[in-house]
């Protein structure tokens, strides 16, 4: 989340707000914190991993999105843009707008040093209330380096990683394998 702009706000208020808004904006607990924009290493990465997703599951179910799907957190009540997104089969939404996912089966956030921190802490920790959730990607953006998350249990979370480009994540849910050169092509990494 980045900086705050509003508290004492219903989750109703935001919405009606956040639909009308030229920018995009979180919610939690009353207040709304608006989101600051991307790098290209960023925009590239989420791209790149959203591109694949989508050509392995382009003639089925489920379905990819980019940062504009906004998620509600339902047991946290904390509304989210993240990076990527992979729906269920059978996707619910919060109301007849259709811009509001409620079942999540895969998250991807693409961290920088400002944020990873949050994406693997506090975010993460309001990520595995969704009881449909079964895998969480962190993607580094500054060097190689993704961590992945698979659903064990209900409670229980296997953490894999890997540095190295050419090495492959296998993700369950969507019976799909993508590789880090996929990941970070056209990325140019600091030295």
């Amino acid at each position: 989340m980045s900086s705050q702009v509003k508290t004492g706000m219903s989750a109703e208020e935001y919405l009606s707000i956040e639909r009308q808004a030229t920018g995009k904006n979180e919610y939690f607990n009353g207040e709304i914190f608006a989101m600051s924009g991307a790098s290209r290493r960023h925009n590239i990465i989420s791209l790149n991993i959203a591109a694949r997703l989508h050509a392995h599951l382009q003639d089925r179910l489920p379905e990819v999105y980019t940062s504009d799907m906004r998620v509600k957190i339902s047991r946290t009540g904390l509304y989210i843009y993240p990076d990527i997104v992979v729906a269920s089969e059978n996707p619910t939404f919060e109301d007849a707008e259709v811009d509001t996912l409620q079942n999540p089966i895969l998250l991807c956030e693409v961290i920088s040093k400002n944020t990873e921190d949050y994406d693997r802490g506090r975010k993460f920790e309001h990520y595995r209330t969704l009881p449909s959730l079964q895998e969480y990607l962190l993607v580094a953006q500054d060097r190689y380096h993704v961590m992945y998350y698979t659903r064990q249990s209900a409670n229980t979370w296997l953490l894999s990683e890997t540095f190295n480009i050419m090495d492959q994540i296998q993700l369950p849910s969507l019976d799909c394998f993508i590789g880090l050169s996929e990941i970070y092509a056209k990325v140019r990494l600091p030295r």
